[in-house]
């Protein structure tokens, strides 16, 4: 078991640690959704699977969230291609939940906490 999980953590991260890895640079976040999803928000700094990714920088893909396996899909073809891959858990839903600053056609938002995924206080 515990070989599992140490693989689940090196292919997977939340998205917590997404935010810090991409506000450190180590790594490149890409949003696997479709283009109206996108226009409508994505997460702050994030880029277009279409948009050219840059080889030998790790990519942390995400989908719309847990019930999505976009992100999976992009993750398994960009495997194909040579890159160093993550999927970020709990996706852009989870991303939104979490109070991370979203960028839409407006200007960027910082959504409210949701107490049921987010640090926003007390325990539970």
């Amino acid at each position: 078991m515990l070989d599992y999980l140490t693989a689940k953590l090196a292919y997977e991260v939340d998205v917590l640690d997404a935010a810090a890895g991409l506000d450190s640079g180590e790594f490149i976040l890409v949003d696997t959704r479709k283009q109206a999803s996108w226009d409508h928000g994505h997460a702050l700094g994030a880029i277009r699977l279409l948009d050219d990714i840059p080889a030998g920088r790790t990519v942390v893909v995400y989908g719309w969230g847990p019930g999505c396996n976009g992100a999976t899909r992009a993750a398994a073809s960009l495997i194909a291609r040579g890159y160093s891959v993550r999927e970020m858990i709990g996706g852009f839903e989870y991303w939104y939940r979490s109070g991370l600053a979203v960028e839409t056609a407006g200007g960027v938002v910082h959504p409210r906490v949701d107490p049921l995924v987010g640090a926003a206080g007390g325990a539970l």
